[in-house]
């Protein structure tokens, strides 16, 4: 993406932010909340328009032509509550062009990688929200997608199935899959990416490998951004530099 802006009312939420994604690679867009990564997600899916930039997802600029190819798990619950579980996952493998018999020994197999194949016929209201959670993390998955992007996949997960999720989506990488998830949580962003994007109001702070991120900035250093003339913060003890 390049550029890209997206204003709602006087709220800049997105300020001619640009980064790209590698192909088989994990990238984590971190920022706090309210930073503009929920929003970005949603251009990049198609379901915002930008008001300026240029998004392109496996070389489309027009994200319906490549929906198929392309799994999305929303921050919020996209679910029908009423629902079996395994109704549920039909039913979107089916949006997305699987077939029948394809689509059930899939949703089968990703039921039991999660341990809910005992869920299968549960409703979804019925579930935990770690449960649901998982539901929605199989529907993004279930169509074999060629690019998976994750806002907040870790959200209601206790901690072994945060380190299942963290193992499934590096298998998915190791298979040459693109992932792109939203996370606020450093630690954990530190144990699953290749590369980050830090965003704050909307726009790119820090980019880069995380290695090379890591490398840049010692365990020591503080990196501040300032507005207005910060002349002055050169004169202050500690400070490496200012400009």
């Amino acid at each position: 993406m390049g550029e890209v802006t997206k204003t709602f009312g006087r709220v800049r939420a997105v300020d001619r932010l640009s980064f790209a994604v590698a192909r088989g690679t994990i990238t984590g867009l971190l920022g706090r909340n309210g930073a503009g990564k929920t929003t970005t997600l949603r251009m990049i899916n198609g379901i915002f328009l930008p008001d300026a930039g240029v998004i392109e997802l496996l070389g489309a600029k027009d994200a319906a032509a490549v929906r198929d190819r392309v799994g999305y798990l929303p921050e919020e619950r996209g679910l029908y509550r009423k629902m079996r579980v395994l109704d549920q996952l039909l039913f979107l493998a089916e949006i997305k062009g699987q077939r029948p018999a394809v689509a059930r020994a899939r949703a089968e197999a990703w039921l039991k990688r999660f341990d809910l194949w005992d869920k299968r016929a549960a409703k979804l209201e019925e579930l935990s929200k770690g449960n649901q959670q998982k539901v929605q993390l199989i529907g993004a998955l279930l169509h074999d997608p060629e690019v998976v992007i994750l806002d907040e996949p870790m959200s209601g997960l206790d901690p072994v199935n945060v380190v299942l999720v963290r193992t499934i989506l590096k298998e998915l990488k190791a298979e040459g899959r693109t992932i792109l998830l939203s996370t606020h949580m450093m630690v954990e962003a530190e144990k699953l990416v290749d590369e980050i994007v830090l965003i704050h109001e909307g726009r790119a702070v820090l980019a880069g490998d995380l290695e090379q991120v890591r490398a840049s900035f010692g365990s020591n250093t503080v990196h501040l951004a300032f507005e207005g003339d910060g002349a002055f913060l050169s004169a202050l003890p500690g400070v490496a530099a200012a400009r």
